[in-house]
């Protein structure tokens, strides 16, 4: 099954980088469809990154950022990079991960913390995500870790005994089952879509960095913010494998170039906006503070389990990344 669906994949690929070539047989023109407002810092960093691409492949290769879910939803754009609907995109890896659990690799609570810790833990797992994210037909340009995530809520909550009931916005199998463990029922919502969600009652908490809280405007809706610092999870920037190798190599060389700069800068604005949300949650009249320790005392033994079940689902490729992030 593996086996055809790279050779459909090929087909379409190649049919894909074909009509994007110009007359002159150098330019191409790619639609880079991301899932976050055009004003989140990962939209900005694409731009940017496309802007770096146009400048180093000198024109060769032309990309246009559609961000915000526009041109295909998040949950659509790995597979429309993967079938060659479009050759490159942005998508959140551990949303991955119910199809390939080894993605869950950076939403393992409490193990990596920091900006440090996870730049870390990343080196750790790039190698073993490459190969995985080969057998899906796909090449990772550059990843940018989000800030800390922790908990928005409606009301004051010390402890589990607060969380009983409540709708929970989840974006991959790591929230839903904090949401499960503490009594809360997940409820699977794009970002794009989250507004309308909390609005309506759809879901009334979740689990984030400040700056999804930020784009969103949750303030209208939903009254505290609590700092856990779970993860950093990460966005990546994926490229269709058939299209990326029939690029030659210089171009390849280029857009490298480009995506580990962005990299680089992607992180960087994340470390200097993370206080900022902070404060702007504030300013709209949110109560931001750090959990209470029997609500984190809990919230780690639940990150303790679902690192053991990420072992158990990822296997041995899981324990090779732990045991390198451990051996630094």
């Amino acid at each position: 099954m593996k086996a055809i669906f790279k050779t459909t994949c090929a087909t379409i690929a190649g049919a894909l980088l074909a009509s994007t070539v110009h007359a002159d047989g150098h330019a191409q023109s790619w639609d880079m469809p991301m899932a976050y407002p055009a004003t989140n810092f990962h939209s900005e960093q694409g731009v940017n990154f496309a802007d770096k691409v146009r400048e180093y492949t000198d024109g060769a290769i032309d990309i246009t950022v559609h961000a915000g879910g526009s041109l295909f939803g998040g949950g659509d754009i790995k597979r429309a990079i993967q079938t060659g609907q479009v050759p490159i995109g942005e998508r959140f890896m551990s949303a991955h991960a119910n199809e390939a659990p080894l993605l869950g690799w950076d939403n393992l609570p409490f193990v990596a913390t920091s900006y440090e810790d996870n730049a870390a833990l990343w080196s750790a797992a790039r190698d073993t995500v490459n190969d995985q994210l080969a057998d899906l037909n796909l090449v990772a340009l550059y990843t940018c870790p989000w800030p800390g995530q922790g908990f928005y809520f409606n009301q004051e909550v010390n402890s589990s005994a607060d969380t009983q009931g409540i709708k929970f916005r989840s974006y991959n199998s790591a929230t839903a089952t904090f949401a499960e463990e503490l009594g809360m029922i997940p409820v699977q919502i794009e970002a794009a879509e989250l507004s309308q969600a909390l609005a309506t009652g759809v879901a009334s908490s979740f689990i984030s960095s400040g700056s999804t809280g930020y784009d969103s405007k949750v303030w209208e809706n939903l009254s505290h913010y609590y700092k856990v610092n779970a993860w950093l999870p990460r966005n990546y920037v994926m490229v269709n494998t058939q299209v990326w190798e029939g690029l030659d190599a210089d171009t390849q060389d280029a857009i490298q170039q480009a995506a580990d700069e962005t990299a680089i800068s992607c992180a960087a604005k994340s470390a200097e906006l993370s206080d900022f949300y902070f404060s702007e949650l504030e300013k709209n009249g949110m109560t931001v503070q750090d959990a209470s320790p029997a609500f984190l005392a809990e919230l780690e033994e639940i990150g303790a389990k679902m690192t053991a079940e990420w072992l158990e689902t990822a296997g041995a490729d899981g324990q090779k990344i732990l045991d390198a992030y451990n051996a630094n």
